[in-house]
């Protein structure tokens, strides 16, 4: 039992909730962001501003075109694939032949392809870990392990993660549609929170799925913890804490939330009142990638998610145009109601005792 725990040890093999839950899947978002997001970004903006050299095909692959955006958002699968072994400390040899586990794992995943390469990964990357440098001729025996591990487990396994991640996702959006009112505020608390936990609620997002009404209360969600903290400790932190958490991340909270768990009750209640204003009465949607339901204000990615969802939309022909009334729902909920409920919410409680000056000094 001792050798076996030195070897993971020698191996930087650890087995453990933080390393998979948190850091593997945090790296797993980025890796969406750098290719799904920012693909769809760029052809959004190809698109609305009549920028040629974006909208061009630039590669056609088996009678398939691309386009710049197409391409970046094509490599998702090898993106999240690096990006989680990158987080898991894995070797050169290994972090390169989980280039071919990625594309496997989200090719065989299907619509639920994110969560078959976050399990994938890890099992790929962990092995490839073990048997690195351990013979004289490394350069062929790890990345056959590391490939041949993960497109095996791909084969296995891919499918039908990917289906069960697109069923509870489809669940998720089905009992949205049909209670809107209670699942609108059980869907934009729990992203919230999720968001300002330090795991990843983009990653999430990505891996169920999550788009249409139940997207628009994630994305509800996540700018009431954004937007909510970022306003609440203005007075503790100014302009550079308002800029880092309205645009970076609530997650800079944490350490306080620990310190002193009521306040998180401002923003989080927040979020439980302009979720279900996002479904039913503005009936905030997002039809863009998923990953950006978990994103909320972080570079106002949500809300970029949003118009590219309604420009689709409107190529599709399910929308005729985007309106006043579709802005006036996306700033409302994005930034105006948090930063406004949120203050008023937390005043009371600052009365109270509960929340004192400094509890949220970053």
């Amino acid at each position: 039992m001792n050798s076996w725990k030195a070897f993971l040890k020698r191996k930087d093999i650890e087995i453990s909730l933080r390393r998979y839950g948190i850091d593997a899947l945090g790296a797993m978002a980025q890796g969406l962001f750098c290719s799904l997001l920012i693909g769809t970004i760029i052809n959004t903006i190809g698109t609305q501003f009549h920028i040629g050299v974006l909208t061009r095909t630039v590669a056609v692959i088996a009678e398939h075109e691309y386009t710049v955006g197409g391409l970046a958002t094509a490599m998702s699968g090898p993106a999240m694939a690096v990006a989680i072994g990158s987080a898991l400390h894995c070797p050169p040899l290994v972090l390169f032949s989980l280039i071919t586990v990625g594309f496997a794992s989200n090719a065989l995943g299907g619509a639920g392809g994110p969560l078959a390469v976050l399990f994938v990964a890890i099992i790929a990357s962990e092995v490839g870990k073990a048997v690195s440098k351990e013979t004289r001729v490394d350069i062929l025996v790890t990345p056959l392990v590391t490939i041949g591990v993960g497109v095996g487990l791909s084969a296995l396994w891919a499918p039908a993660l990917g289906a069960a991640a697109m069923k509870l996702g489809s669940l998720i959006m089905w009992a949205t549609e049909l209670q809107p009112f209670l699942m609108g505020i059980l869907v934009s608390v729990l992203v919230g929170m999720a968001l300002t936990l330090p795991i990843s609620s983009a990653a999430i997002c990505a891996a169920l799925g999550l788009t249409g009404l139940a997207g628009g209360a994630a994305v509800a969600g996540c700018c009431a913890q954004m937007i909510g903290f970022a306003v609440m400790s203005f007075s503790e932190n100014g302009v550079g804490g308002l800029v880092s958490q309205g645009i970076g991340t609530s997650m800079l909270q944490m350490g306080n939330i620990v310190r002193n768990p009521r306040i998180w009750i401002p923003p989080t209640v927040a979020s439980a009142i302009t979720g279900p204003l996002a479904t039913c009465f503005f009936h905030l949607r997002m039809d863009g990638a998923a990953v950006s339901s978990g994103m909320g204000t972080c570079g106002l990615v949500g809300q970029i998610g949003v118009y590219s969802g309604w420009v689709q939309d409107i190529a599709d022909g399910t929308k005729a145009a985007i309106t006043a009334f579709d802005w006036t729902g996306l700033i409302l909920i994005s930034f105006i109601l948090p930063a406004v409920l949120t203050p008023l919410i937390c005043y009371p409680l600052r009365k109270a005792g509960w929340i004192k000056e400094g509890d949220m000094k970053l």
